[in-house]
């Protein structure tokens, strides 16, 4: 009995060595040539985040990561599939190899560097942080120390409200943030600039305001899964990147959705 026990175990283990021999070979096989194969390529994104990616009134998704990562995907001769999710898990599953990449608004981090690869930046993104119209305590970044915020987990908006000396909520989408903020359940929130000004035309009734502009511009690119098997594929997107700046259809894109262009570094703060 204790023999055939043994012999399971070792079965067992043998197999798990295996399997994750199987994973480390996987992680880095060549993930352009892998996409190319497969003739598509999956792309990770909220869909709740307008104007990135949200869905229209009939249930379409559309945004200006839609559009700039469909083209992208055309210029690689594959067609995009895209997945939407929590911004946890998709990060979690670009990661696991799950999603090819991530196309949400990520901005650069030297952390996120360490565990992904980031394409080219085309587009720069500016933090903005929103309050209540008749809250006049909070006018400053400062002003967030010992202070309630809410926003996506491991976002880049949790880590500047942290750095402030906020107390961060998890709220997984821009319309929720909003609602905690008008309930009072929150004292501030931080979003891009370009969605807040997007809420604000949708909703000019809105009771809430910007006060403060964070003086960093997050730059944003897509991410990839960390490793050697990577590389073929960010060549290929930051290719691809290139021909659609110097075409202007990112500029293109970008004045659609935004109403300015952010694919530029240097920009002028909307004024609202």
């Amino acid at each position: 009995m204790r023999k055939r026990i043994l012999i399971v175990l070792l079965t067992a283990v043998m197999a798990a060595a295996m399997t994750g021999t199987a994973f480390a070979a996987s992680a880095e096989e060549d993930l352009l040539a892998k996409i190319q194969q497969k003739g598509s390529i999956t792309i990770a994104m909220e869909g709740n985040w307008a104007p990135w990616t949200f869905e229209d009134k009939d249930g379409n998704l559309i945004g200006f990561e839609v559009e700039v990562s469909g083209a992208v995907a055309e210029k690689l001769g594959v067609t995009p599939e895209y997945v939407t999710g929590e911004w946890d898990g998709l990060l979690a599953g670009v990661q696991a190899g799950r999603y090819d990449i991530m196309a949400n608004g990520v901005g650069y981090t030297e952390e996120r560097a360490q565990a992904y690869y980031f394409s080219d930046f085309y587009a720069f993104n500016r933090t903005v942080l929103v309050v209540r119209d008749d809250n006049e305590e909070i006018t400053k970044m400062e002003d967030l120390k010992g202070k309630t915020t809410c926003n996506s987990a491991n976002s880049t908006y949790q880590l500047i409200a942290e750095k402030y000396g906020a107390t961060v909520k998890d709220v997984e989408s821009l319309d929720g943030t909003i609602e905690e903020l008008l309930a009072g359940r929150v004292d501030a929130t931080l979003n891009a600039e370009v969605s807040i000004n997007d809420f604000i035309k949708e909703q000019p009734d809105a009771p809430v305001k910007i006060v403060a502009y964070d003086e960093d511009v997050e730059k944003v690119g897509m991410i990839m899964p960390y490793g050697e098997g990577s590389e073929s594929l960010q060549e290929a997107i930051n290719k691809a990147l290139g021909e659609l700046r110097e075409e202007g259809k990112l500029k293109e894109i970008s004045e659609k959705y935004f109403g300015m262009d952010i694919t530029e570094e240097e920009q002028t703060p909307s004024e609202n």
